[in-house]
């Protein structure tokens, strides 16, 4: 029977630990440094204290009527609020760039930017996600008998 070196033994140890710190340490540093807030408006604005000069992600919905294009440039200023169950609050942003294709009053989207000291949210380049329109969810139309919904065949019954 052969004994295990303990000085080896101690070695793979060592290596292990530093390894797995080295990996764990970058993984650390790299979410640290990419973090950001995913907030609803009515959180930014009850604390907005606590976010001010921070990158955040903002989610709402785009006030009706509310979107003001400089003419003849891709400066924007727009609102948004959150809706019911959430409590009403409304941020004004302002963003230069393109905009989503269904980027439009009453969208739902998430601004990802940096919140100004008069609480403005100042939207990053490309910081605009605008949710798909409601017509790719379900509808609750009633069918007459015998007719499937668009998209679905219908199946034959056993005779």
């Amino acid at each position: 029977m052969t004994t295990a070196n303990p000085k080896a033994a101690w070695k793979l140890v060592i290596a292990v630990v530093v390894v797995g710190g080295a990996v764990g340490g970058l993984l650390f540093a790299s979410t640290v440094a990419g973090a950001e807030y995913y907030k609803h408006v009515d959180e930014v604005m009850a604390s907005v204290d606590s976010f001010r000069g921070k990158h955040l992600q903002v989610h709402g919905h785009v006030v009706d009527g509310s979107i003001e294009q400089a003419r003849g440039t891709l400066q924007y200023r727009f609102k948004i609020e959150s809706r019911t169950p959430r409590a009403p609050a409304v941020i004004t942003a302002e963003y230069k760039g393109l905009v989503p294709d269904n980027f439009k009053s009453g969208a739902e989207v998430v601004a990802k930017g940096t919140l100004t000291a008069d609480n403005r949210l100042i939207v990053a380049p490309d910081g605009i996600m605008a949710k798909c329109p409601s017509k790719y969810e379900a509808n609750n139309q009633t069918l007459p008998a015998g007719v499937a919904p668009a998209g679905i065949l219908p199946t034959k019954s056993a005779p």
